[in-house]
């Protein structure tokens, strides 16, 4: 086994610069109206791709996935509502969130009391517009400011919603980073979404930019990254990849990654993977992060570990979902979202990338009483210019637990070092002969 050495963030741009580019991209994505199926979707992915070669999937509606099925594919072309006074009152136009996402096409004049039921606002936020969708329940509405919807006058409105349910297919992409074995690291974020920077857009954008600062790096595992409509989308690619899935070592779904809150993170089913001991430690050293069980309710960490599955995948946030004012609100803008948030996470991911790549189980070829390290130069080490990144304490924990039933993240769980340090210490222990690698 080749041993790879902490790498952190490498050659990789500074997080200030890191952190704009992934706003930047994030501030591309977000005016385009998308939802489970359709064109924006695919505009989505056509973005993504000038950042990562993807493979895009197409599912066509109808095929069975498990107990769901494929539906018809939604694109919106307009739509808006006239006042009695010949006013445009709300306009698809200004806002995509103005629409129900996924709603039925319809044209017709209706007393204002009748259009009531089809308007959906926040009286408690009554100055932002809330988030909406059908998908399996058909029908036709808007989402708008509780006080503009106050304003409106009765009389006659004219509503025309142009929009279009067809045969056609689910959309989906992909990217596979290859490691040095088959072995997978998943990681997946929701492309169903619209203008929603936090809850949609934060999580792609991070994605892409972390799917290409892997590209010219060396891994052991492979890292596939996926773009997929939220459950359904899932779905389609869990059906379709069945056979593969027992590849799955590690895994992460993204959401909500941009914004000022705490780290948080959601344990897979298990409880006990070895992406939730990676998680709580990289978490265990940042102020005011939250560490939660896990919860059948979510996002599609929800599909992969559904019994049938039970995968190691976990689920990564700043602020949890639904429990922000901002959250599936038109508060959630671009301006919600910030550079330092994005590149924060991204450091969080790498850390956490760090541990699954460079653990392994050291056996101490010295195992009575301490070997002297002085003699060997290893104190020496350890200090000036050149310091390895260990300490001596790393060292002596390592030698101690080094006993071939202990890797290095139990050594860090252990110790309450830094998995970094010990990481470091055993690459220097090791390249003095005093350790070598248990595994078989």
């Amino acid at each position: 086994m080749e041993h790879i050495s902490p790498w952190g963030l490498g050659p990789l741009a500074s997080s200030t610069t890191l952190g704009q580019e992934i706003h930047a991209l994030a501030e591309r994505l977000f005016p385009i109206c998308r939802s489970i199926t359709g064109d924006g979707v695919r505009q989505t992915l056509d973005i993504l791709s000038g950042h990562i070669d993807l493979e895009r999937h197409e599912v066509p509606t109808g095929t069975q996935v498990f107990d769901w099925t494929v539906p018809k594919e939604w694109d919106i072309r307009s739509a808006s509502i006239t006042g009695p006074d010949g006013q445009t009152v709300l306009d698809f136009a200004d806002s995509n969130l103005h629409i129900v996402n996924y709603s039925l096409p319809f044209k017709g004049t209706l007393p204002l009391s009748e259009l009531r039921s089809h308007i959906h606002t926040l009286p408690e936020q009554p100055q932002v517009i809330p988030y909406r969708t059908c998908y399996y329940a058909p029908t036709w509405g808007f989402c708008a400011d509780y006080d503009r919807v106050a304003k409106m006058p009765d009389g006659l409105y004219r509503v025309e919603i142009d929009a279009e349910l067809k045969d056609g297919s689910l959309t989906y992409g992909e990217y596979l980073h290859r490691g040095q074995t088959e072995r997978e690291f998943l990681l997946s974020a929701h492309i169903c979404h619209p203008s929603l920077a936090n809850d949609n857009c934060s999580g792609l954008a991070l994605l892409a930019t972390l799917a290409r600062s892997l590209e010219a790096r060396k891994t052991r595992y492979s890292y596939r990254f996926l773009f997929a409509p939220g459950t359904i989308g899932a779905l389609a690619w869990l059906s379709r990849n069945e056979d593969r899935t027992h590849l799955i070592d590690h895994g992460l779904v993204l959401s909500c990654v941009g914004d000022a809150g705490r780290p948080a993170y959601k344990r897979s089913r298990r409880g006990d993977a070895f992406i939730d001991r990676a998680m709580a430690h990289v978490l265990g050293r940042e102020t005011g992060a939250k560490l939660m069980d896990f919860s059948p309710y979510g996002y599609d960490e929800r599909q992969y570990c559904s019994p049938g599955f039970d995968l190691p995948v976990g689920m990564f946030q700043r602020s949890v979902h639904g429990t922000f004012p901002e959250y599936h609100t038109s508060a959630d803008n671009l301006d919600f979202i910030g550079p330092e948030h994005l590149a924060d996470s991204f450091r969080i991911l790498m850390d956490v990338i760090e541990i699954v790549e460079a653990d392994w189980t050291p056996l101490n070829l010295f195992p009575k009483g301490e070997p002297q390290l002085g003699t060997r130069g290893l104190y020496a080490a350890l200090g000036g210019q050149r310091s390895s990144g260990a300490t001596s304490m790393a060292l002596l924990w390592v030698l101690n637990l080094a006993d071939g039933r202990h890797s290095l993240l139990a050594m860090a769980e252990r110790s309450g070092l830094p998995f970094r340090e010990l990481a470091a210490a055993a690459g220097l222990l090791l390249d003095h002969g005093l350790l070598a690698d248990a595994a078989p």
